[in-house]
């Protein structure tokens, strides 16, 4: 098994992809192959002085930077580490592949160059929020603003597949975000995708939830529409930092206040782990033909060591061969309708 690491992907490529990587190869022993322009690589291995270790390059000799059209770049640029890292997954080479680069980018490398799993209708982007409980897999957030029904179960399966393999949750419990808990409650869409999540066979539906319910942990996995799922995680993210602003502010305020901070930075400290994007490294693109980890543009190396574990452990665990059984069993079941 080998994965490949997007070298050039991310807000401070490469040397923090790089650091991630030598930690991922010396701490974790995982067998990781570098995509990306191979003299600025080796250059920056040398820096880290790690030109010793078994990190193997592959070149690529184009950048897809953070700020660029997706599907314009993909296709303007054959030869970024994107689309190398996609060619090298589709032809069997690597076992999975993983960018803190452009989300967008890699989105769209995976549809055009690596392909979907037959019977998916759309590939879904996720991300693991954390929660009282732990985390959560919520799904999809950004990758399908428009939806229908059988895009949301499909969700559903993937995301149910990829939380009881790789996050270890058992018969993981799915809900589906609404404005209401009653089954009556929520769009058109909602409504519709309800009763075909009622009806799916092998899911733990246990109905609507709302964005209260996020962050108590009342489900394991969370699906929605893309528009739906990106205002969640921007609000949430928006949130996140206004509370650590506004405790800094009050620190420095106040001289008691800052001794009682002083006094709690065990518990601070534990709280930052928790809600830290670093522990879990990256969130998988689902329901594409292989297995794609995407992670922070803003990631650091631990992260970046994180992701690849993520990604090593979603190949042992066989989640692109589970998601297909799931999805051809809602198929050859006649529920797969244009609804």
């Amino acid at each position: 098994m080998k994965i490949a690491l997007d070298a050039m992907g991310g807000d401070h490529a490469p040397s923090v992809a790089l650091a991630g990587a030598i930690r991922a190869v010396t701490e974790r022993h995982l067998p990781v192959v570098l995509v990306g322009q191979r003299e600025v690589i080796a250059e920056e291995l040398a820096r880290q002085n790690a030109q010793h270790l078994d990190l193997p390059i592959v070149h690529a000799s184009e950048v897809i930077a953070m700020d660029e059209h997706p599907s314009a770049a993909v296709k303007a640029k054959p030869d970024s580490s994107m689309a190398v890292g996609m060619r090298l997954l589709k032809r069997g080479e690597v076992s999975a592949f993983v960018s803190m680069g452009n989300t967008g980018g890699m989105l769209a490398a995976g549809v055009l160059l690596l392909g979907r799993i037959r019977g998916v209708r759309r590939p879904a982007l996720s991300t693991i929020f954390p929660t009282l409980q732990g985390h959560c897999l919520l799904l999809d957030i950004g990758a399908n603003a428009d939806c229908k029904p059988e895009y949301l179960r499909q969700f559903a399966i993937m995301g149910a597949t990829y939380a009881e393999r790789v996050l270890g949750i058992r018969n993981p419990r799915t809900g589906l975000i609404s404005n209401g808990e009653e089954e009556s409650k929520g769009s058109e869409l909602v409504q519709a995708a309800h009763q075909k999540l009622r009806h799916t066979p092998g899911l733990n539906f246990i109905g609507n939830v709302e964005g209260k319910d996020i962050f108590e942990g009342t489900a394991d996995v969370i699906v929605t529409d893309g528009f739906t799922g990106n205002v969640i995680i921007k609000l949430s993210e928006g949130m996140g930092n206004m509370i650590k602003t506004m405790l800094r502010e009050e620190f420095r305020r106040n001289p008691l206040a800052m001794l009682g901070g002083w006094l709690g930075k065990g518990a601070l400290a534990r709280f930052a782990q928790r809600t830290d994007y670093s522990e879990i490294g990256g969130a998988p693109l689902l329901g594409l033909e292989g297995v794609v980890i995407v992670g922070h543009g803003r990631s650091n190396a631990k992260a970046v060591m994180n992701a690849l574990t993520v990604a090593h452990r979603a190949v042992e665990q066989k989640v692109v061969p589970a998601i297909r059984a799931g999805i051809e069993d809602t198929v050859q079941g006649g529920t797969s309708a244009n609804t």
